[in-house]
């Protein structure tokens, strides 16, 4: 069986309600003037991407990194900006989406084409692309990974304790108030209340309020919905392909037959996960909640965005170095001015038996 062929089948797995692939994907819109942030975000991905470019090329004797993805300069607002923007929306409906980077045999690098086939059309280059051994999608997060769980572990213990306190009050001082029958659910409620399970429990805040003593239950309560909001908030940091992004990924497969895979940068490790083990992942309903959820991203004009626990996937880097980085302007039409962050340098230091493992290269031939 081929990769696209077993990436097919898995696709016939995930319910129509997550990702239709029987759907055309959305139009997109496009933009019309970039910001500050947006800027910021396109250098940190940028860099990212060099990161794991570079570090693959230097460590690697037998296997080269090769720029792909589709990408410009250019900044919604610029000249030239449109044109580019409607050749991408059409080469996503003709080939799927390039990944970031493609992965060849040193005997099967094209010298004459070199390290970046960017800027070359998708015609020129299709049978060299079909000769890759992997597509690599390059995503950043500006967090130390590391200080996050720790902090979400804090965050966890602290709101545990102020829940369970909370629960242990309203037990112990307001037994004649919840047991008049108006209000003795909630003494059910609040016995199935178990540091196990904190993470399920939802209720309503009681308005009552014709009483000192009742007014002074329903803090109490208000305390304990607000601490289980703050358990119940998702605790990891993410590996997000969109809903949108998984169809083009998918086109790109049924175009190349490329075994494709998705790298999350951190500014202190890099993950990585296969695109096969993320639609195994989402087709299973039981891991939602538990190793991926679907949520709108504000950031990103709401589009539903899939968010797959980053330890899903294995550690590509154990230790990255920080970038320099600086303060840039860039003048814009109409003398609107934006400054923006860029990055230079760092280094990942690439854990080989991890990389060779979830690419499923021979130790000896790396």
């Amino acid at each position: 069986m081929t990769y696209y062929a077993k990436i097919r089948e898995l696709t016939k797995t995930i319910s129509p309600t997550l990702v239709d692939f029987g759907l055309p994907r959305d139009p997109a819109r496009t933009p019309t003037q970039a910001s500050s942030n947006f800027i910021t975000n396109k250098e940190q991905g940028d860099w990212a991407e060099n990161l794991v470019f570079r570090s693959i090329n230097e460590t690697s004797k037998n296997f080269i990194a090769v720029k792909y993805g589709k990408s410009d300069d250019l900044v919604a607002g610029e000249d030239g900006f449109d044109t580019f923007y409607q050749d991408f929306q059409e080469e996503l409906d003709t080939i799927g989406k390039r990944p970031d980077l493609l992965i060849f045999r040193k005997e099967d690098f094209r010298k004459d084409l070199g390290f970046d086939l960017s800027q070359i059309p998708h015609h020129k280059i299709t049978e060299y692309v079909k000769m890759a051994i992997a597509g690599i999608e390059v995503r950043s997060s500006a967090f130390l990974i590391d200080k996050y769980e720790e902090a979400m572990q804090v965050r966890t213990e602290k709101f545990s304790q102020i829940a369970l306190q909370a629960r242990d009050v309203i037990l112990a001082e307001f037994q004649e108030e919840l047991n008049h029958p108006s209000r003795q659910g909630y003494i059910d409620l609040l016995q199935s209340i178990t540091p196990k399970t904190l993470s399920v429990t939802d209720f309503r805040v009681p308005s009552w309020s014709s009483s000192e003593r009742l007014s002074e239950l329903k803090d109490y309560f208000r305390t304990l919905k607000g601490a289980i909001k703050q358990i119940q908030k998702r605790d990891y940091l993410s590996i997000t392909p969109k809903v949108e992004d998984i169809k083009v990924v998918y086109k790109w497969i049924e175009t190349f037959n490329v075994p494709h895979f998705y790298f999350q940068v951190f500014f202190d490790k890099v993950y990585g996960i296969s695109f096969e083990q993320i639609l195994s992942i989402i087709s299973d309903s039981n891991n939602e909640g538990v190793n991926f959820s679907v949520e709108r991203d504000t950031k990103n004009q709401n589009k539903t965005t899939i968010k797959i626990n980053s330890k899903s996937g294995i550690p590509i880097a154990s230790k990255v170095e920080e970038p320099i980085h600086k303060s840039v302007r860039k003048e814009m039409d109409r003398g609107r001015l934006l400054f923006y962050v860029t990055f230079k340098g760092g280094t990942a230091y690439l854990d080989v038996d991890n990389l060779i493992n979830i690419l499923d290269i021979d130790s000896n031939e790396f």
